[in-house]
């Protein structure tokens, strides 16, 4: 049994992929831009070879994909793991492959810019234009883009072919080792095995959209947008940059929901002031008027035309003391959970309807809040928040960093990069409120220290506006991490992974940890995780672990804690998780991880009615003490 190598696994990657250049927009249609949707079913296959490399070494992306051999059709948006009823795709490690044909017109080509863009391929992509490679992205979940112009016929037919690999490395965001069996009786030739170092399905594909776009020849390469309150003014400080052209006049105006000019200024930098504002709010906090988006709205003038953009934004500040978290100035609690961008099927492809769902059966819950556990999410959700009024720590994929090679300078390397490209894409969303850079690492290595010092700092060289922090599970004497974050995110599973069943040790175990932690950095605390799983319609009498009954009384006891906290430090209580989700195989899973208070279908178990009634009542700010949950109690 030997590792097998990304060097071997990823023969061709070649150059620096992820340097960073431009902005990142994302696209929308106005009077100078359009879209082209490239959605729907691809043909596809998998490089079944021994080595994983006879796309390459044969050049599939050289002519139709079909003449190298069997092609099935995919769903692009999806994860392809569970899109057949083969087991084979769906614990399938190294390179696939998408393509499909589309069509430009001249005008496009001739007159304008016209761009590729791919919202998310997980992990490593490779994107050719008929058989000539346009781009190349290393790391899931964020977006990645070319100008197709010199690639694309006007008279006929174009192919865009894309290589996929989902093997995880060592070095990769998040880790993970390939092993593979060779000259073993044991195991078929070539037998690998992706070991990952985290509790969630390793799904891969292209999982969100694919796009052509349109700008001028010059157009509006990038966007930053801050802002402030001074009394019932909201103070908008911008700046943008442009491409093509040197020669340019900008225009940037505020237009809020009317449709209404509010504030208006010329040139690429400068501040908007805003007469009574309407400030964004989590929906918690002002229940009446929540989530106000207003527009930011940049005409750019050139002699290649002109170029509209409108960005959204929200008109709010956050910012952390030693004992609170503040939105606006006014005290925020963050009542909420981990999730995962994980439903049937699909996977972590992208879902319009579940998304909807989702935040109605927030709403219900009365969550403001959650993590984009463990890996930045889909645009269209955060933007949803944002309209929503639901808070959001935006965290990397920095989830398994357990090993001492995962504290590379390699890995380091790509980590900043991926920061930089998170940030670059979700630095003007009201509704991020937070930056976590890692899930659960070995912060109790003294490696940590230092590497994590480096990513936070970068971080806030990249936005010195939101909190910067990562979620730890180690122990407050021993994380070599903690005193750079801004506000502490701890996971903690008293009575469930240790102590199991007992939940009388609950109370006492929490309160030193919550002590201990505050005593020592003077910072506000957040429980980012804590929950049981559960097998839904599972009781007994008395409790017992995986049981509906015993997540109930868990939850309860945990609860009880954070009553008394809340009013101290701890400004943030998380169930791990919002939903079930599925993971990889393994003798502590049923079909996944249970831990969710609705199932992976989205009904409710009956932790969901605990959260609901404990949720609301924070809001509506009545008193938990003499109240037991009831499922059909109107709030």
């Amino acid at each position: 049994m030997v590792n097998w190598s990304y060097g071997v696994v990823l023969l061709i990657f070649l150059g620096n992929a992820n340097a960073l250049e431009g902005g990142m927009l994302f696209p929308r249609e106005s009077e100078s831009r359009q879209i082209q949707e490239l959605e729907g079913m691809w043909d596809f296959r998998a490089d079944n070879s021994v080595n994983r490399n006879a796309g390459f070494e044969q050049k599939w992306y050289a002519d139709r994909l079909e003449k190298s051999g069997p092609v099935i059709p995919m769903p692009v948006p999806s994860s392809y793991n569970d899109i057949t009823v083969d087991s084979n795709l769906r614990d399938f490690v190294g390179w696939v492959w998408y393509e499909r044909e589309f069509f430009v017109s001249a005008d496009w080509v001739q007159s304008k810019r016209v761009v590729l863009r791919i919202d998310s391929a997980h992990y490593y992509a490779i994107v050719y234009i008929n058989g000539q490679k346009l781009m190349e992205h290393d790391g899931g979940h964020l977006p990645f883009e070319a100008a197709v112009n010199s690639l694309v016929n006007v008279n006929g037919p174009n192919r865009v072919t894309v290589a996929v690999n989902n093997t995880l490395t060592p070095h990769t965001l998040p880790p993970g080792t390939i092993t593979v069996h060779q000259n073993s009786s044991a195991y078929p030739p070539g037998y690998m095995v992706q070991n990952v170092q985290f509790d969630f399905f390793n799904y891969a594909g292209i999982h969100r959209r694919v796009r052509l776009y349109t700008t001028p020849k010059t157009y509006v390469d990038d966007i930053t947008i801050v802002t402030d309150i001074s009394g019932s003014t909201g103070i908008v400080k911008y700046s943008m940059s442009t491409r093509g052209s040197a020669s340019v006049t900008t225009h940037v105006a505020v237009i809020d929901h009317e449709y209404s000019v509010v504030a208006e200024v010329d040139g690429a930098d400068g501040e908007l002031r805003v007469a009574n504002a309407h400030l964004w709010w989590p929906y918690s906090m002002k229940q009446d008027d929540f989530g106000y988006m207003y527009k930011l709205q940049v005409t750019v003038n050139s002699s290649d035309g002109v170029d509209i953009y409108r960005h959204p934004f929200g008109i709010r500040t956050v910012k952390s003391t030693d004992t609170q978290l503040l939105i606006n100035g006014e005290p925020f609690y963050c009542q909420g959970f981990g999730r995962h961008e994980d439903s049937d099927i699909r996977g972590k492809g992208l879902d319009l309807p579940l998304i909807a769902r989702d935040y109605n059966l927030l709403k219900w819950l009365g969550s403001n809040c959650y993590r984009t556990s463990h890996y930045p999410y889909a645009e269209e959700i955060l933007d949803e928040a944002s309209r929503w009024g639901i808070a959001i720590i935006d965290e990397c994929p920095g989830v398994g960093i357990t090993q001492d090679e995962n504290f590379s300078d390699e890995s380091l390397k790509h980590h900043l990069t991926v920061m930089e490209e998170l940030v670059r894409r979700d630095k003007n969303k009201p509704s991020v409120i937070m930056w976590s850079i890692a899930n659960e690492p070995a912060s109790d290595n003294a490696k940590a220290g230092p590497y994590f010092k480096a990513v936070i700092d970068k971080t806030r060289s990249l936005d010195i506006n939101r909190p910067v922090t990562f979620v730890t599970v180690r122990e407050y004497n021993r994380d070599h991490a903690a005193q750079y974050v801004d506000i502490l995110c701890i996971n903690r599973y008293y009575a469930w992974y240790s102590d199991t069943g007992h939940t009388e040790v609950i109370k006492y175990q929490l309160t030193d940890d919550l002590n201990n932690w505050y005593n020592k950095f003077k910072k506000p605390v957040i429980i980012t995780e804590y929950g049981a799983d559960t097998i839904s319609g599972l009781h007994t009498l008395p409790s017992f672990v995986f049981t509906e009954d015993y997540q109930v009384q868990f939850l309860e006891e945990y609860h009880k804690i954070f009553d008394i906290y809340r009013k101290k430090f701890l400004v943030g209580e998380m169930v791990w998780n919002f939903a079930d989700f599925m993971t990889v195989q393994g003798v502590g899973r049923v079909v996944g991880n249970k831990k969710g208070v609705l199932t992976r279908q989205r009904q409710p178990k009956e932790a969901a009615y605990l959260m609901r009634h404990r949720y609301w009542n924070i809001i509506n700010q009545k008193t938990l003490s003499n109240h037991r949950y009831n499922k059909y109690t109107k709030l």
